[in-house]
């Protein structure tokens, strides 16, 4: 009898924020956003330079969670996740802990779109929705192994989700995704009227 079986399985952690640790209020965290993003003169110049559509805080501000509690807040709640999300992916850590190296805010306006990208250096990379329009864009996941694939015929358009070369998670506010750094993601077309507003992080080995 044959046996067919999958290997070097890619995790993708979703969960309700209010799984883990204190409830977040988002209707607070979507006012912190825009209160930091109309303040923040540093990250809008770095915006209009880079052509970025919309709003981050990525290239300007290092420190939201000293800036406003809710920032502080979040961080405890992501902590609870991100070691959820370690223990389901068996890592051996050695004694050392995976922690916060940064956090950002992203508000992508219509139309806007976040290119296809990893986040090198570090091990767990995730978002936190905050708001999500009618028509706001998924975020679509590529299939590590793609590039290797060099000859192989495409997948058929029903494949298993697990066999298909990307996938489409469309978000909820108030939802956490985690996913390992290496693993090639982006934001397509946000065809939404309004702003989509998200926090995103990086976790590293320390």
């Amino acid at each position: 009898m044959s046996d067919i079986e999958s290997l070097f399985v890619t995790r993708l952690y979703r969960a309700a924020l209010s799984e883990q640790g204190k409830p977040i209020d988002i209707a607070e965290l979507e006012a912190s956003c825009w209160s930091i993003a109309e303040d923040d003169e540093a990250g809008q110049d770095w915006c209009d330079a880079n052509g970025y559509p919309g709003y981050t805080s990525y290239a300007s501000l290092t420190d939201l969670p000293y800036r406003f509690p809710i920032f502080k807040d979040l961080v405890k709640v992501l902590n609870k996740h991100v070691k959820a999300f370690a223990k389901d992916l068996e890592f051996n850590l050695d004694g050392r802990k995976l922690k916060l190296e940064d956090i950002w805010i992203n508000i992508l306006s219509p139309g806007g779109i976040h290119t296809s990208h990893i986040h090198p250096q570090s091990v767990i990379s995730g978002t936190t929705y905050v708001t999500v329009p009618p028509g706001a864009s998924a975020i679509k996941f590529e299939d590590p192994r793609l590039p290797m694939m060099m000859a192989a015929p495409a997948r058929a358009k029903d494949a298993r989700p697990e066999m298909q070369s990307f996938h489409y998670v469309t978000p909820e506010a108030g939802e956490v995704l985690l996913w390992e750094s290496w693993l090639r993601h982006e934001v397509p077309l946000n065809m939404a009227e309004e702003e989509r507003i998200s926090v995103s992080f990086n976790y590293s080995w320390t």
